[in-house]
């Protein structure tokens, strides 16, 4: 019975959003916001995007154009690897002003047992 409720609710219409025409329509408005981020990086970041994602607003254009030719959790996505790869940069940026010692901490005898 589950099953053929199922059966009812899913159709065997194609999903427009994932073919290939729309799939190229997506990946150049998401290329055009993360260029736009990184043209802008040096402007303060007043909009918030989705996981948490600051960007300023001489972006929200390329936003709005990314939201609405991608789906939903696509954007997720890709906002989330962008955090990920700034992260990352940013870490080995840094030059060893996160790292701890270089010095492996020292190991005392085992204790004998008397």
């Amino acid at each position: 019975m589950a099953l053929e409720a199922y059966a009812s609710q899913t159709s065997n219409s194609v999903h427009t959003d994932v073919l290939s025409e729309a799939r190229q329509a997506c990946y150049k408005a998401r290329d055009a916001f993360y260029a736009c981020l990184e043209r802008e990086s040096k402007k303060k970041a007043t909009e918030i995007a989705s996981v948490g994602l600051l960007y300023p607003v001489d972006c929200k254009k390329s936003r709005v154009e990314f939201e609405n030719s991608c789906r939903s959790s696509w954007v997720k996505h890709f906002d989330r690897q962008y955090c990920a790869k700034k992260r990352v940069q940013r870490l080995l940026e840094d030059n060893e002003s996160r790292r701890g010692p270089l010095s492996l901490p020292q190991t005392y005898p085992p204790k004998q047992a008397s």
